[in-house]
């Protein structure tokens, strides 16, 4: 996975709450075991019309909607436990993700794919959605490092910021590009190291 510090990016609204996973990425696209490809077929069936030709009205299809930051309505990745719904996000280009709750286990599956799930509160969430209706090109900020997400500019009068919780271990692999077999592989010697060191 790619090393994640500071991602900068228009934000791109979708503010549908209860989102599940097979709205994230239909099961009938899941037949494929690799990770690539997924974001083609990402929100499917709002993305496209029966006859497979993009709906002008949902957001990724529009002008406003290219960024690496989607807002999400509130419980965003309910539902199965399909990580393809992760790999579909990331591999369609999108860094992070934020909502005002999340559903555990997509949760899980997206920072184990290097997607992060940011979490604010319903004022926070509300403040994003208000802001971009009336100016679309509306930039997000989020600093892993400081765990800060920021709403604007410093010197937009609109301008706010809050702090966001993230586990340190997975918070470390991240910033370090790292899964979680690369993590064991990179401190195999300290493994090796207190192996030995026990007594049986």
């Amino acid at each position: 996975m790619s090393h994640f510090a500071i991602v900068k990016s228009y934000a791109v609204p979708f503010k549908t709450e209860n989102i599940d996973t097979d709205q994230i990425i239909p099961a009938r696209f899941l037949k494929a075991i690799n990770r690539e490809g997924f974001g083609d077929n990402l929100f499917y069936d709002w993305r496209y019309d029966a006859q497979g030709n993009p709906n002008p009205d949902f957001i990724l299809n529009q002008e406003n909607g290219k960024g690496e930051i989607l807002v999400a309505g509130k419980n965003f990745g309910s539902g199965s436990s399909r990580e393809h719904a992760a790999w579909a996000l990331k591999d369609y280009g999108f860094k992070v993700v934020v909502s005002s709750f999340f559903a555990d286990i997509f949760k899980s599956n997206s920072l184990n794919n290097g997607l992060l799930p940011v979490q604010v509160s319903d004022g926070f969430l509300a403040n994003i959605f208000t802001q971009i209706e009336k100016a679309p090109k509306t930039s997000l900020s989020v600093d892993l490092e400081k765990q800060i997400i920021q709403l604007g500019e410093s010197t937009d009068t609109f301008f706010q910021e809050e702090n966001f919780e993230i586990n340190p271990y997975k918070k470390m692999c991240l910033q370090k590009g790292y899964q979680d077999l690369d993590y064991l592989l990179n401190v195999q010697t300290q493994v090796v190291e207190y192996e030995n060191q026990r007594s049986f």
